[in-house]
């Protein structure tokens, strides 16, 4: 079933109207027809389930068929911090990030980035990352779509996170995975939690002791040496598996 996204004021009682490119998406792309169902959702709205009554050069009126009670959210909101990586390797971040349920992806650069962004081209790119969270919120039928916010330094990204629950920063020299399970353990419903990625080089000493005064608790992800592209994969399904069932 086909997913969509729509703004709340775009909600009637008993319809739903779709405007701008999915229309087209709609009609030409997908060639749908008047009956078949799709999945809708808005911010802080529930998800319904609709089926299309019409298809018009610019809208398609759908028809409200149920209102599903329960979210494909997690209970808590992860802030996914991560260290810009080179090449193309933040697109499957965000991808995979969306997937695995982050709230939200911020873009940091770090003392050990390497990729140089100007203001013209980071905005371009942060255009093109939401490109890429909206189509993921899409296939994994989430409820939300993630935002990737602009990118922003590793010092303002600790300033940003004072009031969070909880924070955590992968680091080669944390205490044990017991530690690390009891910090997980601590993942609640209602919480913002902070994880911070460092880019293809890590974080350096200074960084993470920064991010130590700051209240961010260093966690171990287990004996072997993840890249920047595995690491917040394999923190955020841990948070997953925490959260899920909360």
């Amino acid at each position: 079933m086909y997913h969509f996204f729509v703004e709340p004021d775009q909600i009637e009682e008993e319809r739903i109207t779709i405007l701008g490119e999915d229309v087209n998406h709609i009609g030409n792309v997908l060639r749908m027809k008047p009956g078949e169902k799709v999945l809708i959702s808005a911010e802080g709205e529930m998800d319904r389930l609709c089926g299309i009554e019409e298809i018009r050069r610019d809208e398609v009126i759908c028809r409200i068929l149920e209102v599903r009670k329960e979210n494909n959210e997690l209970p808590a909101r992860i802030h996914l911090y991560q260290g810009l990586p080179k090449s193309d390797k933040m697109e499957l971040i965000i991808q995979k990030a969306v997937e695995l349920g982050a709230y939200r992806i911020v873009p940091v650069l770090t003392k050990n980035t390497v990729v140089k962004l100007d203001a013209k081209k980071a905005e371009s790119k942060v255009k093109r990352w939401n490109a890429i969270a909206l189509a993921a919120a899409k296939q994994s039928k989430r409820s939300v779509i993630p935002e990737v916010a602009p990118v922003i330094s590793f010092g303002q990204a600790l300033e940003e996170v004072k009031g969070f629950d909880l924070k955590l920063i992968p680091y080669e020299n944390a205490d044990g995975m017991a530690k690390t399970r009891e910090l997980l353990g601590k993942a609640a419903p209602g919480q913002d939690i902070a994880v911070f990625i460092g880019p293809e080089g890590g974080f350096d000493p200074g960084e993470i002791e920064k991010a130590q005064d700051a209240g961010t608790e260093p966690v171990t992800l287990g004996k072997r040496i993840l890249r920047t592209e595995t690491a917040g994969l394999c923190i955020l399904s841990a948070l997953m598996m925490q959260l899920d069932d909360c």
